[in-house]
């Protein structure tokens, strides 16, 4: 590496560190949920925007809620900004990246899952903060079908959180399986149990109507 792009490199990351500590909470050394909502509303989105999870993605983040130097580094030189304007610039664009590219959204979903397991050893999630998570993440893409899951799981009583091979199945029903009419549901294929109970509610509620 030549010494001027050395140089230049280093201009960037010192660009990179000085935004992050426009949010940092000085006494932790971290951004917390309250630098997380001022940077939320600099860039003119609401906490709970996808492409705030996003974001949280690239930068690996570990802990919800919570951004580390090191975490943000990653992101910000991946995505290439260092301001609140080229942050909001930006944006759209790593939304696209995600969601235009199958194999980057599986691996979004499934770490919005991860990033949601906020105690040590926690390998599930309660039912409220599934719905929650499936609205912002997959919302977009499958309204009607998150909508139907999500009322499913709300009337249902077998269940009172999701584990990452339900939340796995779901999206895996959702590209595959013909919906509304379901046509290609086959309960003897390795779904997980809750979407052969979720089939079973949806093929009795369509009798009815």
């Amino acid at each position: 590496m030549r010494r001027s792009a050395i140089k230049a490199a280093n201009k960037e990351l010192e660009r990179i560190d000085a935004f992050f500590n426009t949010y940092a909470n000085m006494s932790s050394g971290l951004i917390d949920p309250e630098g997380i909502e001022r940077l939320c509303s600099d860039v003119e989105v609401d906490h709970t925007d996808v492409r705030i999870l996003m974001l949280a993605w690239k930068m690996k983040a570990e802990k919800q809620g919570y951004f580390t130097l090191e975490e943000w580094r990653t992101g910000f030189k991946a995505i290439r900004v260092s301001n609140k304007y080229a942050l909001k610039k930006a944006l759209p664009e790593l939304e696209k990246e995600v969601v235009r590219r199958p194999t980057n959204f599986v691996d979004f979903y499934s770490y919005s899952f991860r990033y949601c397991l906020t105690e040590e050893k926690q390998k599930s999630i309660d039912i409220d903060s599934i719905c929650e998570l499936l609205n912002i993440v997959l919302g977009s893409q499958y309204q009607a079908q998150v909508d139907l899951f999500v009322q499913y799981l709300k009337t249902q009583n077998d269940y009172k959180v999701i584990n990452m091979d339900q939340w796995m199945g779901f999206y895996r029903f959702c590209e595959e399986i013909s919906f509304p009419d379901l046509s290609n549901y086959d309960p003897e294929l390795a779904w997980p149990l809750i979407l052969d109970n979720f089939v079973e509610w949806l093929r009795e509620k369509q009798t009815q109507s």
